[in-house]
C-alpha cells in the first residue's frame, strides 16, 4: 500500500505539473511584426537574414507579410504565390538594372493593431540598380516605410500608423512593446533565426518525462508486491 500511495503521490504531481504547462502554453505571447520571405517555384521561405542584407537576383520575387506569431515556425506566409512573371509582366527588363517582384500582405484585421484596418494585399515590380538590397526593392514601390530599433521594419506604405514588434498575448490582447524580443530574422538587417518560442523550455520537457517515468516505475512496483 505504501508503495501504492507513492505512485499516486508521484502521479499527482505530473497531473499538477502538466496542468501549468498547458496553461503557460495556451497564454503563449507572440509578436506582432512584418515578416520576410523568399519566394520560390515550391512556394514561400522564410528568410534568412533581414532585407537589408539579401541582395537578391533578377527575376527573384520576395513577399512581407504583417501578422502575430512567435516564431518562424508559426509565422504567417504572404497570401499570394511568388509568381513573377505575373507580377512583372508589364515591367520590361532594361540594361544595368534588375527587377524584382514583391508581395506586400499586410494581413487581416484579427492581426491588426487596435483601431486600424489592414490595406489590401498588393504586388508590385521593383526595377531597380543590380546591387540593390530587398530593403531597397521595396522603398523603391512602398514608400514610407519605418523602421524601430535593431532595424526592426515596423511599417510598409505607413502601416501600421505606430508600435513595432509588440508582444501580444494568444488572446490576441497587447502586453507589451518589444522591439528587441521580436522575432529577427524577418525584418530586421542583422539576420537571426527567429526561434524566439513561447512553450515550455526543453529542460521542463525533460523534468517532466523523468517524473513520468518515475511515476511509472512506482505504479509498476506496487502493482507487483500486491501481487
Amino acid at each position: 500500500m505504501r508503495g501504492a500511495g507513492r505512485a499516486t503521490a508521484l502521479l499527482v504531481v505530473l497531473g499538477a505539473v502538466l496542468a501549468v504547462l498547458g496553461t503557460g502554453t495556451a497564454q503563449a505571447a507572440g509578436y506582432r511584426y512584418w515578416s520576410f520571405w523568399e519566394g520560390s517555384g515550391s512556394g514561400w521561405a522564410y528568410a534568412t537574414q533581414g532585407p537589408s542584407l539579401v541582395r537578391p537576383d533578377d527575376g527573384s520575387v520576395q513577399g512581407f507579410r504583417f501578422a502575430v506569431s512567435a516564431d518562424s515556425q508559426d509565422a504567417a506566409k504572404p497570401r499570394s504565390s511568388p509568381d513573377f512573371a505575373k507580377i512583372c509582366a508589364d515591367t520590361p527588363a532594361e540594361g544595368g538594372t534588375k527587377r524584382v517582384a514583391l508581395v506586400i500582405d499586410p494581413g487581416t484585421a484579427a492581426d491588426a493593431p487596435d483601431g486600424e484596418t489592414p490595406p489590401a494585399l498588393r504586388t508590385a515590380c521593383a526595377q531597380v540598380a543590380q546591387d540593390a538590397s530587398s530593403a531597397e526593392a521595396l522603398a523603391s514601390v512602398a514608400k514610407p516605410l519605418r523602421y524601430g530599433s535593431d532595424a526592426l521594419l515596423c511599417a510598409i506604405s505607413g502601416y501600421p500608423a505606430s508600435g513595432c514588434g509588440e508582444q501580444v498575448a494568444q488572446g490576441g490582447g497587447e502586453t507589451a512593446t518589444a522591439d528587441a524580443s521580436a522575432p529577427t530574422s524577418a525584418g530586421v538587417a542583422s539576420g537571426g533565426d527567429g526561434s524566439d518560442g513561447g512553450g515550455p523550455s526543453a529542460g521542463v520537457l525533460v523534468g517532466v518525462g523523468a517524473v513520468l517515468l518515475l511515476g511509472i516505475a512506482a505504479v509498476a512496483q506496487a502493482r507487483r508486491r500486491r501481487g
